[in-house]
Parts: C-alpha cells; structure tokens; sequence
C-alpha cells in the first residue's frame, strides 16, 4: 500500500491554494484600504468649533551655550579657569498632555496643549593644564609636560517642566482621510523643583522660559477618531543662566543658556 505524503498533496494543489488566496486578497485588501483611508472617519471633529484630544511626545533636547567674551579672548597662554571647551549634548525625554482645539475654519484653528515634559541636560566640560597625578615625580615635584594632560567631566540636570503652548495650525483640504498641516506658536514653561534645589546643579539655570515653536504632520483619520503624528522645534527666547551659583571654574566662561529641543508627538483627537 502507498504511503500518503501530506507535503505532496500539498505541493499538488499549490496552485490552487495561491490562485485562491490571491482572489481572496483582492478582496481584503480594498476593504481595509477604505476602513483605513476612505470616506469612514465618523468622529465629525472637523465640524465642532471645539474639540479636544490627548498626546504622547518624545522629545530630544540640549543647550545652546554662548561663551564669554573673556573666554573667547583668553587664549591657550592665559587659560580662564583651565577651561577648554564647554559642549552641550542632546539628551532623550518624553512628555505627555492635553488638547484643546478651538475651531476657525476648517483649515485654521488655534490649540492650546498643555503638558508636562521630563528633560535632562548633559554638557561635557574639556579642561587643560590639569595636573597629573601620573606625572608627579617620588620627590614630589612636577614631571615636565605635565600641562598637556586633559580631563573632560560631564555635567547633567534634570528637570520637570510644565508648558502652556498657544499654538496656531493650518491644514490642507482633506485628501480622503488625511491632511497635511503646519503648526507655530510660542510656549511659556516653568520648572516644577524650586530655584534653592536647582542651585545644587554644577550649571545652574532658572526656572521659566518662553519658546518659539513650529513644526508639521498628518492628520489620519480613522472611523472613530484621529491620529496625527508631528515633528516640532522649540527654541528658547530667554537667558536662563545663573552665574552666581554655577561652579567657579565655569561662572565666567559662560554668557547665556538657552534651551532648544526637537519633539515627535503622537496626537489622539
């Protein structure tokens, strides 16, 4: 008696098997494609004048520093406090938040979002002519060339901010179920931790800012609701350096901080 084989009586009828699953894909798929981007959005936020929604954001932020005229002019000969560079880095965070949207037209509105962001600040310090201890001879005296030696300290500070942002959009005719837009506006933050805690940072900064802000996305819309993703860059107006209560060897390297910061947001409206 034969042996039946399933993998052979498979491999007879693989034609079969794909041509069906093929007539069933030409099916499925246009029904997704419209549940996903046809005329099915049945949210109708587009027609109330206001309208709310929630976001989730992931923001990548750093320091704009400015040094000072006495550092620029100081030289490697006359060092300022053996400083020899100060540069920020971007450092990771997230925030989440609020939507309220007060409706124009149905191609401008003006959203007030607030939220609450968790940052933190990263700037490497170089410094030279710092003493070695390698280079120090058993008599105790200095070995020669010791003043090349470099050491480069990095310096972070965490914060938790609140941000009111007034922000006005403008979106392009709805192309079935998406849109394109452009957003800008200014933003007035304050810091939740009080100045007399921030003043045991190695930089020191206060505690309220305003911002620029623009960005763009997409709004996608689905049958209940919709998702928009954007990108949006935040630039910081105000000097928010405190000289008098950052470390000695840094007080007179720096002029002015301020803040900037490039955020992904996942809005739900």
């Amino acid at each position: 008696m034969q042996i039946t084989h399933i993998w052979n009586k498979l491999n007879l009828r693989r034609d079969k098997v794909i041509f069906s699953f093929l007539i069933a894909s030409f099916f499925v798929v246009p029904t997704f494609g419209q549940g996903m981007f046809g005329l099915t959005s049945g949210s109708g936020s587009d027609n109330r004048t206001l309208s709310y929604g929630f976001f989730l954001a992931a923001h990548n932020s750093t320091l704009r520093i400015k040094y000072s005229d006495a550092f620029m002019h100081s030289g490697i000969a006359n060092p300022m406090s053996n400083v020899r560079s100060i540069q920020p880095q971007f450092s990771p965070g997230f925030s989440l938040g609020f939507i309220g949207i007060l409706r124009f037209h149905d191609q401008v509105s003006m959203l007030f979002t607030p939220k609450v962001g968790f940052y933190e600040y990263k700037t490497e310090v170089t410094y030279f002519n710092v003493i070695d201890s390698s280079l120090i001879q058993t008599d105790g005296s200095k070995a020669t060339g010791q003043y090349n030696s470099q050491l480069t300290e990095v310096y972070s500070s965490e914060a938790t901010m609140v941000e009111l942002p007034l922000l006005f959009k403008y979106r392009s005719l709805r192309f079935n179920n998406t849109r394109m837009y452009w957003i800008g506006g200014a933003s007035y933050q304050f810091r939740t931790k009080t100045q007399d805690e921030a003043n045991v940072d190695d930089i020191v900064m206060t505690g309220r800012d305003f911002s620029l802000e623009a960005g763009m996305g997409f709004e996608i819309y689905f049958k209940y609701f919709k998702f928009a993703p954007e990108i949006r860059f935040s630039h910081g107006l105000n000097n928010i350096y405190k000289a008098e209560n950052t470390l000695p060897q840094l007080q007179d390297a720096i002029s002015s901080i301020k803040r900037k910061s490039i955020t992904v947001y996942l809005n739900f409206q």
